[in-house]
């Protein structure tokens, strides 16, 4: 399908612009993995308990989480190139206060604050992608890219985490933030284009409200399972009260003139198996990134830094299968069979860590299993991010690209608890009546991490026939011509 370059402002700069996008892509994707490295050491500086380095993590997915669909209407509503800024400059705001901080309240609110203007910026993110590349060729390549990113962004945060916190501070881990928002702030002010839009905006009230509360309630939920039990009273009420307020949010956005998310988004099937696929790796890869990162630095004794160079194959991975996925097979094969096959073979990578004991090495037992699972995200990630944004009318691009980053926080929110869950009850077991030995504990942990991944290997298996049934066959049409990006006009 033939487009007009002339009718998109960005189309002159689109290449650059992927570059700026990109980099507040992996800011925000590392973050989510920086911070963990970084714990250890912002608890011993800061002095505040094991039971409460938690809310360091859940602080940021609450707020994330929860505001996600609001950041991508605003954006859609009063201008991406706007709310991208704003939350890059807010996000190294809150990054440089969480650094600087000299309490446990302060660094926990300003996590919160991260989780704030990160809802903002991500949405903004993909949207300002879907609207910029509109050449299906193009597209296909930029995507390609972002999807490499999004997949393997959270391996390079464990990297730099590692030598940041070996060799300058934990603090560090939130003033990195700084040297990726503000230059990009600034491009993107100087570079992305902008048109008045015509109209009002309308904002639901009802529907961000709901939808706000009820996310905060899901995740807040799964948090407190992760620490005090899915029987819990507290756990029981969030987790029911967001079954309830998501329910409602639904209900309400096939009432109201202007719904903070129209339900021709989801109800798609192809952008609804993508959300899926989406949200299921998400559950499942923390299994990667939580047990492995343990296994490695508890089992072989591996400091940060080489733990995230054990990574590094399985970014490598992701980056090359998920560029060549998204521009050399989706346009002849379609989305199916790739994002199907991504989770299989994420599977597999599951069932070989599965294997694992206090005697395996990292050659022989993790290794395989590193690349196998690369070659699996790289064929879900950018074939799913994709199409759950083709074909989107680019006045509704902001909110479902926050679909997106919401199945992705979602689903984290849940594989943490879920896996973690599932880990201390099979240690627990294994321990039972056995001798307390130094040998025995390390035991019981590979056999909680082992368990883990055999829990982690059904949910990919169910991935493989939700996005087989789903999605649809052949390859997607064309998205429409995009729309220049509309903002107020000044």
């Amino acid at each position: 399908m033939a487009f007009d370059a002339t009718q998109n402002p960005n189309h002159a700069r689109r290449w650059t612009i992927l570059g700026i996008l990109g980099v507040a892509q992996l800011m925000v994707v590392l973050d989510a993995t920086i911070v963990n490295i970084a714990l250890p050491s912002a608890e011993a500086d800061l002095g505040f308990s094991t039971n409460d380095r938690q809310w360091v993590i859940t602080a940021y997915a609450l707020a994330f989480g929860s505001l996600l669909l609001l950041g991508g209407r605003i954006g859609d509503l009063f201008g991406r190139k706007r709310t991208f800024v704003v939350g890059l400059v807010g996000f190294s705001v809150a990054s440089a206060i969480g650094g600087a901080a000299q309490s446990f309240g302060v660094l926990v609110a300003a996590r919160a604050l991260q989780g704030v203007f990160g809802a903002l910026l991500a949405p903004s993110a993909l949207g300002l992608l879907t609207t910029t590349f509109v050449d299906p060729k193009e597209r296909a390549k930029a995507f390609g890219i972002f999807g490499a990113i999004a997949g393997g962004g959270g391996g390079i945060g464990l990297l730099l985490g590692g030598v940041l916190t070996e060799y300058a501070s934990w603090r560090w881990c939130l003033y990195v933030n700084l040297l990726f928002a503000l230059p990009a702030a600034v491009a993107a002010a100087l570079v992305l284009k902008r048109r008045p839009r015509t109209g009002r905006a309308h904002l639901d009230i009802p529907g961000t409200l709901t939808a706000s509360a009820g996310l905060f309630a899901l995740v807040y939920g799964f948090a407190h399972a992760e620490q005090s039990g899915w029987t819990d009273t507290v756990t029981v009420g969030f987790l029911a009260a967001a079954v309830v307020l998501l329910a409602a949010f639904a209900v309400l956005q096939t009432r109201v003139a202007h719904p903070l998310l129209p339900m021709r988004i989801v109800t798609d099937r192809n952008r609804g198996g993508s959300y899926l696929g989406i949200g299921i790796s998400a559950i499942g890869i923390f299994g990667v990134f939580l047990f492995l990162t343990f296994f490695l630095q508890e089992t072989l004794g591996y400091s940060p830094i080489k733990t995230g160079l054990a990574f590094l194959p399985m970014n490598l991975a992701i980056i090359a299968t998920a560029t060549t996925a998204q521009t050399k097979l989706v346009p002849r094969i379609g989305a199916r069979p790739l994002v199907t096959v991504g989770m299989l073979l994420a599977a597999a990578a599951m069932l070989v860590f599965t294997q694992l004991e206090t005697s395996s090495t990292y050659v022989g037992a993790v290794l395989p299993g590193l690349l196998l699972v690369g070659v699996g995200l790289g064929c879900i990630f950018a074939p799913a991010i994709a199409t759950a944004t083709s074909g989107v009318d680019p006045s509704d691009a902001g909110v479902a690209s926050a679909m997106v980053n919401t199945s992705q926080q979602v689903g984290g929110s849940v594989g943490t608890a879920l896996l973690s869950t599932i880990f201390a009850s099979a240690v627990t077991s294994y321990a039972a009546g056995r001798p307390q030995t130094a040998a025995t504990l390390a035991e019981a942990s590979v056999h909680g991490y082992t368990t883990a991944f055999r829990w982690a290997f059904g949910l990919f298996l169910v991935g493989a026939v939700v996005c087989g049934a789903v999605l649809r066959s052949g390859v997607a049409a064309d998205p429409p011509h995009a729309v220049p990006e509309a903002a107020p006009a000044h």
